[in-house]
């Protein structure tokens, strides 16, 4: 129930009318990135009808609108967008408790506090103003919450009247006990969320710290510190696991832990760029087993799943920023936990002492039933330059693998989009794809295509068919005839004639050839006489031999004809 108000006083603003307004209002807080252009250009001209009076709400939230935008356009690196949120940020909580600040200083989380500004948003100022940047995660999440913030307390309380800011001021008793506790609950959330995070943070930075100091110790116990010591950090982590494993997933995987960088690489003895452009990406095993104690610890089944979504993701991120080395190791361990996963890699004739030094370096022993379709639609959606392989890994571990067919094809297309060389398809050995590059070879695959097509009526004569054709290829080898291996009806074609031949006689010309005369024509024998074809003349008998006169030679071409 609104209380009641003196009558509002008239002032002047610099939207031409509410039609305006609104139309400002969608585009600011639309997902369009031109919308939002639009919208900042027109906040522009009212900053100028306004002067230096323009609305503290408007100025922030043209701010972080605009940060958004230049985020989306993928113009800024990340460094940059921290800087441009943080400014934006800071210029938030600076001007909107600005006003409550009396004679006397008073702590900003109070003043902040009185206007239902959440508290993690005044830690994120404090953070950006005195301490280490928080990264971009966090800072996208502030401007978000800052955004919602402006929306509910301004921009939403002005469709209703004029354009007062009594959303400033101590009295503002207008919300609702609802919309309070709500409100109340989302900063406890959220305030415990940030904590859990910091808690996260420090648990992983001391496990690093042990796990580092163990590199002063002899050679061969390097990168192998003494779990017992570990115990209650490595509890510790496995309860917060238990309690937010979402958070402990996405402080894993930011750089400096699951992802390392070049430092932690050449500290371990790794080489950083070793591994770069890798198809089939694995961890190299100085840093594997850095992380092992505590990934064995962690590996139940939701867990390890969880991650392997969460690797994907995030992969999907890091492959259209570019950045190698992230890609190269978010696929690694991806590639890591489904070989882990996967049958395909035991021996069952191999030692106990080589099986337990292959287990030494497993994450998980035992086979884990994992979501399938969705780690396959994942693995897709995140498309790089070791897709292919990963995604050959997921399809010869499904609990219930797709047709044979259905796999090669997606194998292909995904190797096509990534343009990376085809991964071998796994199928069984009588049935792999060879490459055809002779007769023989080509041969050799149609009998095994009828065999497998289960055509007995057929497959014989065809069979028959094809030996006789090899047969013939190989007795015409050298020849410049070749055997036509087409079904063509012979019958449909005259004696002398091929398909596709020109009716044109002059087709049949060749490109070069030589005259003779009449009397260049060779002498025939007396024995040829008495042979000559029914209507052509016979030769004249001259002293020289049996020669042909030239009436003979002109009625001989007038009896001619083609075909």
């Amino acid at each position: 129930m609104k209380k009641s108000s003196s009558k509002k006083r008239r002032h002047v603003v610099a939207w031409v009318n509410k039609a305006e307004w609104d139309q400002v209002l969608d585009h600011l807080y639309s997902s369009d990135p031109a919308l939002q252009r639009f919208a900042l250009q027109r906040v522009s001209a009212w900053r100028g009808r306004y002067a230096h009076n323009t609305p503290v709400a408007v100025d922030c939230t043209a701010d972080l609108v605009r940060g958004q935008v230049l985020d989306r356009s993928g113009q800024l690196s990340g460094d940059d967008l921290v800087l441009l949120y943080g400014a934006a940020l800071v210029r938030f909580v600076n001007l909107i408790t600005e006003r409550q600040q009396g004679r006397k200083a008073r702590p900003l989380r109070r003043l902040a506090g009185k206007l239902n500004i959440p508290e993690w948003v005044v830690d994120l100022r404090h953070d950006f103003t005195h301490k280490k940047l928080p990264t971009l995660k966090w800072c996208r999440k502030g401007c978000k919450a800052v955004l919602e913030w402006l929306q509910q307390e301004y921009w939403s309380r002005q469709l209703g009247g004029g354009a007062e800011e009594d959303w400033e001021s101590e009295s503002d008793g207008e919300e609702e006990d609802g919309e309070l506790k709500r409100q109340e609950s989302d900063l406890l959330s959220r305030q415990k969320e940030m904590e859990v995070y910091k808690a996260a943070r420090d648990f992983l930075i001391s496990y690093e710290r042990e796990r580092y100091q163990s590199l002063d110790g002899p050679q061969e116990d390097r990168g192998l510190a003494p779990l017992a010591d570990m115990s209650w950090l490595l509890g510790e982590i496995k309860q917060l696991s238990l309690d937010s494993s979402d958070l402990l997933v996405d402080v894993l995987l930011e750089d400096g832990f699951l992802v390392p960088t070049v430092e932690q690489l050449e500290t371990l003895g790794c080489d950083p760029f070793e591994t770069s452009g890798s198809s089939e990406p694995r961890v190299p095993q100085p840093f594997l087993r850095f992380w092992l104690p505590l990934l064995k610890m962690l590996n139940s089944p939701s867990f390890i799943h969880l991650l392997l979504e969460k690797l994907f993701v995030e992969l999907k991120v890091a492959a259209a920023e570019q950045t190698d080395l992230r890609v190269f190791y978010l696929s690694a361990w991806a590639s890591e936990l489904l070989l882990c996963n996967s049958n395909k890699f035991e021996f069952h004739f191999e030692r106990k002492t080589q099986k337990k030094a292959r287990m030494k370096d497993r994450i998980f022993m035992n086979r884990i039933q994992l979501q399938w379709q969705q780690l396959l639609s994942a693995c897709l959606d995140a498309p790089c330059g070791s897709t292919p392989h990963l995604l050959q890994l997921i399809l010869d571990d499904m609990e219930h693998p797709l047709p044979q067919d259905t796999q090669q094809k997606l194998l292909q297309l995904c190797s096509i989009y990534t343009q990376t060389p085809a991964v071998e398809f796994s199928l069984p050995r009588q049935q792999k794809h060879q490459p055809i590059y002779t007769l023989e070879s080509l041969q050799e695959t149609q009998r095994q295509q009828l065999r497998r097509s289960g055509e007995r009526s057929e497959s014989s004569a065809d069979l028959q068919r094809l030996d006789a054709l090899a047969e013939k290829a190989k007795m015409l080898r050298g020849s410049p005839w070749q055997v036509c291996s087409d079904k063509v009806l012979w019958k449909n074609f005259p004696l002398g004639k091929v398909p596709g031949q020109s009716a044109d006689p002059s087709s049949l010309m060749v490109e070069t050839y030589s005259t003779m005369t009449v009397c260049e024509q060779p002498v025939e024998m007396e024995s040829s006489r008495g042979h000559n074809a029914p209507g052509v003349p016979g030769p004249a008998r001259a002293t020289e031999g049996l020669i042909w006169n030239q009436s003979d030679v002109n009625r001989l071409k007038c009896g001619l004809k083609l075909f």
